[in-house]
C-alpha cells in the first residue's frame, strides 16, 4: 500500500490538530521509511519478483525489522515516546502519531500475500492479500486516499496560496507516484528501490510546508504548538 497510509495521515490531522502533518506522514509511513535503510545497510532484503502478486514485482522476504508486528509494534512506543517529549507532552498527538505507526502495519496485512512476520525471527507470516487484484487494489486504495483528502480539508483551512496550491499540488503528485508504481515497469535491482525509498522524505518535507501555510481549526494559544 502507498497513497493509502498517507491517507490515514491525512485524516489523524482532524484527530490531532496540533500535530503538523509531516510529523503525521513521518509516523504513517515510518516502516517504509526506515526500510529503504535498511536494506541499504543488508539488514533486510527484498527481491524483484515479476507476477509476486498482480500489484507488485517486489518479494518482500527478509524484512522483519520494520514489517513485523513486534516491529510495528516497538517502532509505534519508540516513535510516540519520542513525539511526547518533542511535542512538549501534547497527548492526543503522542496516542495518533503511535496509532499511525501501528496502523502501516494493518493496512500492510490488508494488501500483501503472506510475507508479513508476526516476529523477529521472520516466522508466522500473514497477510489478507488484495494484492491479488489490481482491480480491488485500486479501488480501496484510492478510495481510502479521497477520504483522507477530503478530512484533512474538514480539519484545516488554507492560509494563503502556498496552502492551496501545494496542498493540491502534493496530493496529485502523490497519486501520480501511485499510478506509476501501479502501471510503470519493474525496477531495475534492489538497489534503486532502497534509493527510491529514501526519496519519499521530500514528501515528508512537502507536508510540513503545505501545513505551515494551513490553519487547523479550533487552535488556540492554550494548545502545544504543531510538532
Amino acid at each position: 500500500m502507498f497513497i493509502g497510509h498517507y491517507a490515514v495521515a491525512l485524516a489523524a490531522k482532524k484527530a490531532a490538530p496540533h500535530a503538523s502533518l509531516g510529523t503525521l506522514f513521518i509516523a504513517a509511513q515510518l516502516l517504509d521509511l526506515l526500510w529503504p535503510v535498511f536494506l541499504l545497510l543488508g539488514l533486510e532484503h527484498v527481491r524483484i519478483d515479476p507476477g509476486n502478486t498482480a500489484v507488485t514485482p517486489l518479494d518482500f522476504y527478509d524484512y522483519p525489522i520494520t514489517h513485523s508486528l513486534a516491529g510495528a509494534v516497538a517502532w509505534s512506543v519508540a516513535f510516540a515516546v519520542l513525539y511526547f517529549f518533542a511535542s512538549r507532552r501534547y497527548r492526543r498527538g503522542t496516542w495518533i502519531v503511535g496509532l499511525c505507526v501501528l496502523s502501516h502495519w494493518v493496512l500492510d496485512y490488508i494488501t500483501h500475500r503472506p510475507d508479513l512476520p508476526i516476529g523477529f525471527t521472520g516466522d508466522g507470516r500473514v497477510g489478507a492479500g488484495l494484492w491479488n487484484s489490481l482491480a480491488w487494489t485500486l479501488i480501496v486504495e484510492a478510495g481510502l486516499f479521497a477520504v483522507g483528502i477530503a478530512v484533512y480539508l474538514t480539519a484545516t483551512k488554507s492560509r494563503d496560496r502556498i496552502g492551496l496550491l501545494g496542498y493540491w499540488a502534493l496530493v496529485a503528485f502523490l497519486f501520480g507516484i501511485y499510478l506509476g508504481n501501479l502501471f510503470g515497469s519493474p525496477p531495475a535491482s534492489a538497489g534503486l528501490i532502497a534509493v527510491a525509498g529514501n526519496a519519499t522524505w521530500l514528501f515528508v518535507l512537502w507536508a510540513y510546508w503545505v501545513d505551515r501555510h494551513r490553519d487547523a481549526g479550533g487552535m488556540n494559544s492554550a494548545v502545544p504548538e504543531k510538532g
